[in-house]
């Protein structure tokens, strides 16, 4: 098994007009000597596919119910290692993160999170 995931709830909640986003904070780490895919498939066409180097932690946010995809290519073309739920790969954090109407353009959502994360 290539992933370690940290325990915790590792519950992000992102407001907007007072409805919850829910999203949780994962990590993976690729512990494998090969670069493989990971496709994080989610609900409401959420569709995320990152190459992970091997030793990397990629750090990703995705829906509750999303399922994780670890491929790699082998002399058959590709090759589906493992199929993980987004729940194994969560990280603990503290609290919920808080997004106001006004902070709500992408790039406000992102400097909030990086700001919590710096904190």
């Amino acid at each position: 098994m290539a992933h370690k995931p940290r325990p915790g709830n590792g519950f992000i909640e992102l407001r907007f007009k007072g409805q919850s986003l829910g999203q949780l904070s994962c990590g993976y780490l690729n512990a494998s000597d090969r670069m493989v895919i990971l496709r994080c498939i989610g609900p409401q066409e959420y569709f995320l596919e990152r190459v992970v180097f091997p030793f990397e932690l990629l750090s990703f946010c995705a829906p509750t119910s999303a399922s994780v995809q670890i491929w790699t290519h082998g002399l058959g073309g590709p090759e589906l290692i493992e199929s993980i739920d987004v729940g194994e790969l969560s990280i603990e954090l503290e609290s919920p993160v808080e997004i106001t109407p006004a902070e709500a353009n992408p790039m406000a959502v992102a400097g909030a999170l990086e700001d919590w994360c710096k904190s």
